[in-house]
């Protein structure tokens, strides 16, 4: 072989080999970069969650556990009340409809 071909050859390898590596480093930063920003965004949300739980419970404390409401009619609503009135009303309507079963 000649020279001049045997130096083309070991600068090829050499300039493929420094590729590679940098191609290597450069994909290793980058996924070491995605995952800090990964672990930071689940910090924030973890942190925006807790804010709204706080934020929630002080307001529940501060209502004193009232559930009444004040309706669009202007009428005060106790919100559990109407809730009981609808599980009771789901209730009678299942019964009726098991009775309706049965009979047919």
């Amino acid at each position: 072989m000649t020279k001049p071909v045997l130096n083309s050859f070991f600068l090829g390898r050499a300039l493929a080999e420094t590729l590679n590596d940098k191609l290597g480093e450069t994909l290793t930063y980058t996924l070491s970069e995605l995952g800090k920003i990964n672990a930071e965004q689940g910090e924030r949300l973890r942190q925006f969650t807790q804010e709204v739980i706080d934020r929630a419970a002080r307001e529940t404390n501060s209502a004193g556990g009232n559930t009444t409401t004040v309706s669009s009619t202007g009428q005060t609503v106790d919100v559990q009340e109407t809730i009981d009135d609808l599980r009771a009303e789901i209730a009678r309507l299942r019964a009726e409809i098991q009775n309706h079963r049965q009979q047919g």
